[in-house]
C-alpha cells in the first residue's frame, strides 16, 4: 500500500463542519472514516506479515530465534506510519474516497 507522503503522524484537532460536508452527518462521515481505516489496517497487516513471512523458517523456536537486522527495519518502518485512522480522515477530507448511500426502499 503506498502512503502519500503528506499525510501527518500526529492527531489533528479537526472542524466538524469540515466533517459533515459530504455527507451532511457527522456519524456517517465518521462511520466511512472507520470502515476505510479498518480497510487500510487489514491491507498493512497483510502486507507487513507478507514482508516479514520471508524471515521466518518452519523449525525456529522461541529459543532459536534471533534478531534479523532487516526485520527490524521493516518493523520499524511500519510502526512509525501513520495510524490509518489518519490516513482514511485526510482521505476522506481530500475527496479520495468513493462511498454511496444505500437507502432502504420500505413498502407501504
Amino acid at each position: 500500500m503506498e502512503i502519500k507522503k503528506n499525510i501527518p503522524n500526529n492527531t489533528i484537532t479537526r472542524k466538524l463542519v469540515d466533517l459533515d460536508r459530504e455527507t451532511g452527518n457527522v456519524y456517517e462521515s465518521i462511520n466511512i472514516i472507520a470502515r476505510r481505516a479498518n480497510q487500510i489496517a487489514t491491507e498493512l497487516k497483510t502486507e507487513l506479515n507478507r514482508k516479514l513471512a520471508d524471515f521466518s523458517s518452519p523449525t525456529d523456536t522461541m529459543e532459536e530465534t534471533f534478531e534479523n537486522r532487516e526485520q527490524i527495519e521493516i518493523s520499524r518502518y511500519y510502526e512509525r506510519l501513520p495510524k490509518p485512522a489518519i490516513i482514511a480522515t485526510e482521505e476522506f477530507l481530500d475527496d479520495e474516497l468513493f462511498f454511496k448511500e444505500n437507502k432502504e426502499v420500505k413498502e407501504a
